[in-house]
């Protein structure tokens, strides 16, 4: 295996707790201490080394992928000195010191993903999004590549429905995947455009906007109203904040680390 180095401060444990927090995902399958994905036509396994993380193969492609779901964009320097100035964050970055929030490589996957979690558990979200893996996608090794939209143009409404997507869901999953909006794109334009072009897509409404622009695209300023975990979390940590669009100009400019490092904290440090 090769070292690909990733920037300090950077925990491999805590930036992948999220592969391990809702079951196994089959596109990102954690295995032996291990992160599985399909790339191309072949696997791509990443693990723990010092300073860095063993990725075998390590390729153009493969370190994309890899540093992209270890959340190597992310500004944590920044983060953690302007979180200084707010007890709770700065409780939470020496708690978590290192985590960096994973990113979802691919946009259609992350939409369809996104639909799935509409208005139910992400265990549940998980379970489905397995089983549409399984049906539709293409299996490497010991990982599952997610179908794609091409893939997914073949499905039925019954199909989906069989897999335990709602109709609506059903609906919207094959609708997107006939869209001819160009959604690696979108990675070019600014928050307010790409959010306009999302939610013109049957289906995908603010939350999914801001949780593409927190989850592929790391954007700083994404604030997903509306999430129910997120909401959750803030008040655990933030009594008086009660309005979730309110407290976004609280986390101004951060908002996106500030919320990732939120709902992990509640699952990681107020659980234990």
């Amino acid at each position: 295996m090769s070292l690909l180095r990733l920037p300090e401060p950077f925990d491999f444990e805590l930036s992948t707790e999220r592969f391990r927090a809702f079951g196994p995902d089959l596109a990102n399958l954690w295995v032996d201490g291990g992160l599985h994905r399909v790339v191309g036509v072949g696997e791509l396994r990443i693990e723990p080394a010092p300073g860095g993380v063993d990725v075998e193969p390590l390729n153009r492609e493969t370190r994309r992928v890899a540093l992209t779901l270890l959340g190597a964009s992310f500004d944590l320097e920044g983060f953690y000195a302007w979180a200084q100035h707010d007890p709770v964050l700065r409780g939470l970055t020496e708690q978590l010191a290192g985590f960096r929030p994973p990113l979802a490589p691919d946009p259609f996957e992350t939409l369809v993903t996104s639909i799935t979690a509409q208005q139910v558990s992400l265990h549940a979200a998980f379970a489905i999004r397995n089983r549409l893996i399984e049906r539709f996608g293409r299996r490497v090794g010991q990982a599952y590549a997610f179908p794609t939209a091409e893939q997914l143009r073949e499905a039925t409404h019954d199909d989906l429905r069989a897999l335990g997507f709602s109709n609506r869901k059903a609906e919207y999953v094959l609708g997107l995947a006939q869209e001819p909006v160009d959604l690696d794109e979108l990675a070019s334009l600014p928050d307010d455009q790409v959010k306009r072009r999302l939610v013109s897509i049957r289906g995908l409404g603010e939350w999914t906007a801001e949780w593409f622009l927190a989850r592929h695209l790391a954007r700083p300023r994404a604030w997903p109203v509306g999430d129910v975990a997120l909401e959750k979390a803030v008040l655990a940590f933030y009594p008086d904040l009660t309005d979730l669009e309110a407290a976004r100009e609280r986390f101004e400019p951060f908002q996106n680390l500030s919320a990732h490092y939120l709902l992990t904290g509640a699952r990681v440090t107020v659980a234990a």
